[in-house]
């Protein structure tokens, strides 16, 4: 890994736990409970949650866009979830919730100078990212921002996570990897254990099918752990999902990049700490 792309990932782990926040903050459940989402189970509220920034979008536009979700369990939620709330409606809720989860995680952090120092530097990188081809990137990229500087900064960590995720489906479609492939590949390589991949959805058979087709390609052994090509490949897409996603940190550039790091430190640390989100999860942070 070259010192860029080093960076290019110390920046999205850094980030990626401030937006998760949404899926997981019990304030956002209860947000998300009064306008009457089932939140017994996660996924009524992440399918609203995440996809209302592109509208009202049907089954197969979210299946596209969120890739390796089985278009089954999409269209279980979607388009559902607008008959529950409209997505003006769930924007307004998530702001909510993040607001109250950013107070109670983070305290008198969310009101001081470091908050407004992060935020600022965050939103600059966030306004310079290309978003040709990138619709979730692009969708929240045209949201307002809101005034306050915590809700800022989850504005622009939510832009910069979902540009690069738009930029990840780019790389394993050059990879050749299709979706269930694209899961059945990361296993392989020991990113998360193959149960953490159900929630995805997929069949006990589509994933065995993914796996014979893998096999026949040369990047899973017979016991479906990654060959030497398999950990190849799969490098490649992460040297790629890492360039795709450098633009806006030469845009910040080398001093602002690091200073936002050292901002962000803090309130990483109280996420992380916290023990609110998962410790294993489909996208293989720190193992990639």
């Amino acid at each position: 890994m070259s010192d860029d792309d080093g960076r290019v990932r110390q920046m999205w782990h850094l980030l990626e736990p401030l937006h998760a926040v949404l899926y997981f903050a019990p304030q956002v459940f209860e947000e998300a409970d009064s306008l009457g989402y089932d939140t017994g189970e996660r996924w009524p509220s992440y399918f609203a949650l995440r996809a209302a920034p592109l509208g009202a979008p049907g089954h197969r536009q979210v299946a596209s866009a969120f890739y390796s979700f089985s278009p089954r369990t999409v269209a279980e939620h979607i388009p559902a979830v607008w008959g529950v709330a409209a997505p003006g409606e769930v924007l307004d809720a998530r702001t909510r919730g993040i607001d109250r989860a950013y107070r109670a995680l983070l305290g008198a952090w969310t009101e001081g100078p470091e908050v407004t120092e992060a935020a600022a530097l965050a939103r600059r990188a966030a306004e310079s990212v290309p978003l040709e081809g990138r619709p979730l990137a692009a969708a929240n990229a045209e949201l307002p921002w809101p005034q306050e500087p915590h809700l800022a900064l989850w504005q622009a960590a939510t832009i910069l996570r979902e540009h690069r995720g738009d930029g990840h489906l780019a790389a394993l479609l050059t990879a050749g990897l299709d979706p269930v492939e694209a899961l059945v590949s990361f296993a392989a390589i020991g990113a998360a254990p193959v149960g953490v991949f159900a929630s995805r959805g997929w069949s006990e058979s589509e994933w065995a099918a993914a796996c014979e087709r893998l096999v026949a390609r040369g990047l899973l052994n017979a016991d479906h752990t990654a060959t030497d090509a398999g950990r190849a490949l799969r490098a490649e897409v992460e040297r790629r999902t890492d360039a795709l996603a450098a633009a806006p940190w030469r845009t910040l550039g080398d001093q602002g990049t690091a200073r936002l790091a050292e901002l962000l430190g803090p309130p990483w640390l109280e996420v992380l700490g916290s023990g609110m989100l998962p410790r294993e999860t489909t996208l293989g942070i720190g193992k990639v």
